[in-house]
């Protein structure tokens, strides 16, 4: 019965494309362009330079730097400080590739990462400075306070998280990381350069199909749940409709914070080779967001007038 499903959703789909072609093409279009212009330059560089911290074992020099803070803060390993500074800095879906990274060197855990999911893929701090708030929302006053909200929702999270996985912090790194050695040559170069493209022609593959069903979608009664595809062109959508600044604004936060379906699906393809499972890091992203809803309410409420 799944095959058939499947196989009417594709064929519908193809149908669909062959229809309306200039909507593909403006679908496709769009997507690429963002890949190409915003995410393939901003993004790419990161992948490879993390792909040598970690192949190099340079994560190791990191992981000690930050766990004196973010080991106690959060519950986890010395290894699992790495995934943290990257998830909350990097985007998505970087703290996925990074968690999985990090389990297939056996540095971490599977539970450990399954928790470090929960919180920390996240959207970058560069992206919500740069397109949320400058340029959909155009009002500068509101970085502080929106940064302040997307980063404290995950971290308010990760206590309620933490909860669900049975581990000690003292267990959950498989490789204690006592090699202090520092390795490199070019085959190591040439293999994170490749993972690097790999990863990212992944990503723009994403990004170009859901840009083509957001532009589909549009045309289609309900348009105003099509948002949650992808957040890129989704945030602008939102505006659009000229809501109300409190409604508009707590959506826009709101969304941003769960990613869109668009980062899910990046994000399980970065998982799933291991043993890692999506549906709850659905639940949890959702969860998340409730939060971020409820905090931007209560600046809103509180702060803003």
């Amino acid at each position: 019965m799944k095959q058939y499903s499947y196989l009417t959703i594709l064929g519908g789909l193809l149908a669909i494309m062959l229809i309306f072609p200039q909507e593909t093409l403006a679908g496709a279009s769009n997507g690429l362009l963002l890949w190409f212009q915003i995410v393939l330059p901003t993004l790419l560089p990161f992948i490879i330079l993390s792909n040598l911290l970690i192949q190099t074992n340079s994560v190791y020099y990191i992981s000690k730097l930050l766990s004196p803070i973010l080991r106690r803060f959060f519950h986890v390993s010395d290894s699992a400080c790495y995934a943290i500074l990257i998830g909350f800095m990097c985007g998505y879906p970087m703290g996925a590739k990074v968690i999985a990274d990090l389990i297939d060197t056996k540095r971490i855990s599977e539970t450990e990462g399954q928790y470090l999911l929960s919180f920390c893929n996240n959207t970058s701090p560069m992206f919500i400075i740069s397109y949320v708030i400058t340029q959909n929302l155009n009002n500068p006053d509101l970085i502080i306070p929106s940064l302040l909200i997307l980063f404290g929702s995950p971290v308010l999270c990760s206590f309620l998280f933490r909860r669900f996985y049975f581990y000690s912090n003292q267990s959950g790194s498989v490789n204690t990381l006592s090699d202090k050695q520092i390795y490199f040559n070019f085959s190591i170069l040439d293999h994170s350069i490749m993972n690097g493209f790999e990863t990212i022609t992944k990503i723009g593959g994403y990004i170009i199909l859901f840009s083509i069903l957001f532009t589909f979608g549009k045309q289609l009664p309900g348009a105003w749940i099509m948002p949650i595809l992808e957040i890129t062109n989704g945030i602008p959508y939102i505006l659009d409709l000229e809501l109300p600044f409190h409604v508009g604004y707590i959506s826009v936060l709101a969304l941003t914070s769960f990613g869109g379906f668009c980062a899910t699906a990046q994000t399980y393809s970065m998982i799933q080779n291991t043993k890692l499972s999506i549906l709850p890091y659905i639940i949890q992203k959702l969860i998340t967001a409730t939060v971020t809803s409820l905090l931007a309410f209560l600046y809103i409420l509180f702060i803003l007038q």
